[in-house]
């Protein structure tokens, strides 16, 4: 029998939120960068037209600056949210399926965002 202590010492000594930690702080740094590019991005387009817009999405180095953005942003956002549910839900089945539940929508979300924006870089010019 282990005392409460020694249970509590047990707990997350698995070595696996050393990897969330990491890379939630490698997606807040990339997220920088690549946030300040949209906003200037977005500050030079105000006001334009529509077509305009297509052709800016169309252009290869702002299609891959977009798609690098929202793998970052959606990524992020999964180790966000999954930490807060390990935090605080404590029912190991309700727990799972908080986890799984959060990472199909993050990725399929992430799956259309991708879509449209190689949708709209393939098809704008044509």
């Amino acid at each position: 029998m282990k005392s409460k202590m020694a249970q509590a010492k047990g707990l997350g000594a698995s070595g696996e939120g050393v990897h969330d930690w990491m890379f939630i702080r490698i997606t807040a740094l990339a997220n920088i960068p690549l946030v300040l590019w949209l906003v200037v991005s977005m500050a030079g387009l105000k006001g334009a037209p529509y077509l305009v817009f297509l052709a800016w999405v169309s252009s290869p180095l702002n299609a891959v600056l977009l798609i690098l953005l929202v793998i970052s942003v959606f990524y992020h956002a999964v180790l966000g949210s999954q930490e807060i549910i390990e935090d605080y839900i404590h029912h190991k089945g309700f727990k799972m399926f908080k986890l799984i539940g959060q990472r199909l929508f993050f990725f399929a979300l992430g799956v259309a965002c991708i879509f449209s924006i190689l949708k709209i870089a393939f098809t704008a010019g044509a």
